[in-house]
């Protein structure tokens, strides 16, 4: 069993109001120097296969068709030994 992780993020331009909801929160409840914030989503996912190249590959497949949408996110894949 190969655990792979991806995250999944807005892109750069890609305006993100949680994230800066955040932002405007943090010096409020006492946390300075805080100059942005950028919420996005991790998914853990517990693959059979043979190798880590082919967990990576079948986790960018799923990636690209369910978890991230590719117009508006990014998302970057790790496996977990």
């Amino acid at each position: 069993m190969t655990r792979v992780v991806v995250d999944v993020m807005f892109k750069p331009e890609i305006l993100d109001p949680q994230g800066q909801a955040i932002a405007n929160a943090l010096p409020r409840l006492g946390f300075a120097g805080v100059t942005g914030v950028r919420q996005g989503k991790r998914f853990e996912l517990e693959l059979i296969e043979s190798s880590s190249e082919a967990a990576k590959d079948q986790a960018t497949r799923i990636a690209e068709t369910l978890l991230a949408n590719p117009v508006i996110e990014d998302f970057s894949i790790r496996v977990e030994e």
